[in-house]
């Protein structure tokens, strides 16, 4: 997609509602794609605002504006590396036997299990009606898709999900 550079060069002269503008051009864009990453919606969340706050401060040093969302997901993309690096050093500080602080881990980590052994597109479809509230409408818009698709595979997702968990235990 290509941008409106006037809109760019505004925004970079400090233009607080040229960069509104696009921002908002490619907000759930971004926002799907630190949920895919991340797989929880309040640090997708967390992590396009750092990602918002971040570039409008730099937006001075875009040298390029019809690369303004390029731009933006490698800034988004590094803000979702550190919250997974994060993840991954607070993961090692745990202690090695967790049953007797969280009974019901095992429970959680097989649903986490199930829930990954679906296609992607069906955990972002699950992703997008469970955490982000999204309508099966909604989500047909957003990823091209008729509704009643959207229904059907949701649905499916969730009766093999059920069904690996039944497995599991």
């Amino acid at each position: 997609m290509e941008y409106n550079t006037e809109l760019t060069e505004r925004a970079r002269a400090g233009d607080i509602h040229a960069f509104a503008q696009l921002y908002e051009t490619i907000y759930l864009d971004l926002y799907r794609f630190a949920l895919y990453t991340l797989k929880n919606s309040h640090d997708a969340e967390d992590a396009v605002s750092d990602t918002v706050t971040d570039a409008f401060g730099q937006i001075a040093s875009l040298r390029r504006p019809e690369a303004f969302r390029s731009w933006m997901f490698s800034i988004l993309a590094n803000k979702c590396r550190a919250k997974l690096k994060m993840y991954l050093s607070k993961a090692a500080e745990l202690p090695q036997d967790l049953s007797c602080v969280m009974p019901d881990l095992d429970e959680k980590a097989d649903v986490r299990k199930a829930f990954f052994a679906l296609e992607a597109q069906d955990r972002l479809i699950l992703s997008l009606n469970l955490f982000a509230g999204y309508s099966s409408r909604e989500i047909g818009q957003l990823l091209d898709m008729n509704d009643n698709t959207v229904r059907s595979r949701q649905s499916r997702a969730l009766k093999k999900m059920q069904e690996l968990l039944e497995g599991y235990a």
